[in-house]
């Protein structure tokens, strides 16, 4: 039997696409929200295509504050999306 595929949803574009393709945004217990490009760190998750359009879809769209059930400050937006153009996967 083939081994089934984690699948996640972006909350950019919506579409669900293989855990793998997608950087995970993580809110720490802390409550410090970063990216994640291993998939590893603890705290909540949320899925975003490695794709910037996407990551202003899902800030005008407030998804991640409600993945996080938090607001979430503009600085935090900024330094994700510097952080995804900069493309720093481990």
């Amino acid at each position: 039997m083939p081994k089934k595929i984690p699948m996640r949803q972006c909350l950019g574009c919506r579409e669900m696409k293989p855990k793998k393709e997608l950087i995970r945004v993580v809110k720490s217990p802390e409550g410090e929200v970063s990216l994640d490009f291993k998939g590893k760190k603890p705290g909540r998750g949320a899925y975003v295509c490695p794709n910037p359009e996407c990551l202003k879809r899902a800030r005008k769209s407030r998804a991640l504050e409600r993945a996080f059930s938090a607001p979430i400050p503009d600085e935090v937006y900024d330094a994700l999306t510097a952080e995804m153009e900069e493309g720093n996967h481990e």
